[in-house]
């Protein structure tokens, strides 16, 4: 509500990687759709890797018995970055292949609003990825349109601590598949030193979660009008031209 992230009629397409972050957003998702004076509608994809041990499979059975469309896109990330990746890390152009094939399908199917996991300890971890090694103050914002001005993307989990996701996941059973990158797994990560490093902050100063989530409330706001001005103006449209 803070960030009027759902609009009536919108089509919400939900990056689920078969983690406890998207699984458990995946739940409150249909729940609020359940409660909420509007009309929206869900859908999931999973950009399947290929690496070895990874299977998605059984999420579409999971997401069939929710009565949620699944999509499922499967693509050599290992090899596509062994031929083409050059001056960047593994993760990073992973994540920009990822996003590219979520944006063709949500173009090809027709949804406008783009579902993404991240919580409160993602968007810590990023502030401070960002100040200390790109010398900028930001991180992942809440709500925003996309450069091509034709998906709106979300983060409803953008208050949420890591741990109250893993509760979650634990208490409902939900059918995690872990990660399982090879390249995560041989090389300790950026987001991985900071994420280890709040965690020895936050032994000695419980409120600092608290601090940090208004320190980084402007960034985490940033574009939230431009994106709520977008929805409304997609939704007055049609609605006008219902009632001549």
């Amino acid at each position: 509500m803070r960030y009027q992230m759902l609009h009536h009629g919108d089509r919400v397409l939900l990056g689920l990687s078969g983690g406890k972050d998207s699984l458990s957003l995946l739940h409150l998702l249909r729940h609020v759709q359940r409660r909420a004076p509007i009309d929206f509608e869900i859908a999931a994809i999973t950009v399947d890797p290929m690496v070895p041990g990874f299977d998605p499979g059984p999420l579409g059975g999971y997401l069939e018995s929710l009565g949620i469309r699944h999509y499922r896109v499967q693509e050599d990330i290992v090899a596509l970055a062994d031929d083409h990746m050059s001056g960047d890390s593994y993760c990073s152009f992973c994540s920009r292949l990822k996003r590219g094939l979520i944006y063709r399908l949500a173009r090809e199917e027709g949804f406008n609003v783009l579902a993404l996991a991240q919580h409160l300890d993602d968007l810590a971890e990023s502030f401070l990825m960002s100040a200390f090694h790109g010398g900028k103050l930001n991180t992942m914002k809440a709500h925003y349109l996309n450069d091509a001005g034709d998906v709106r993307i979300i983060r409803p989990l953008v208050d949420v601590r890591e741990s109250t996701l893993v509760d979650f996941a634990r208490d409902f059973e939900l059918p995690v598949i872990n990660d399982n990158c090879p390249a995560c797994f041989a090389m300790p990560t950026q987001r991985e030193h900071f994420k280890q490093l709040l965690v020895a902050e936050e032994h000695g100063n419980g409120q600092l979660f608290h601090s940090l989530r208004s320190a980084i409330a402007p960034l985490v706001a940033d574009g939230a009008d431009r994106a709520i001005a977008h929805a409304t103006t997609a939704y007055a449209a049609p609605l006008a031209a219902s009632r001549k």
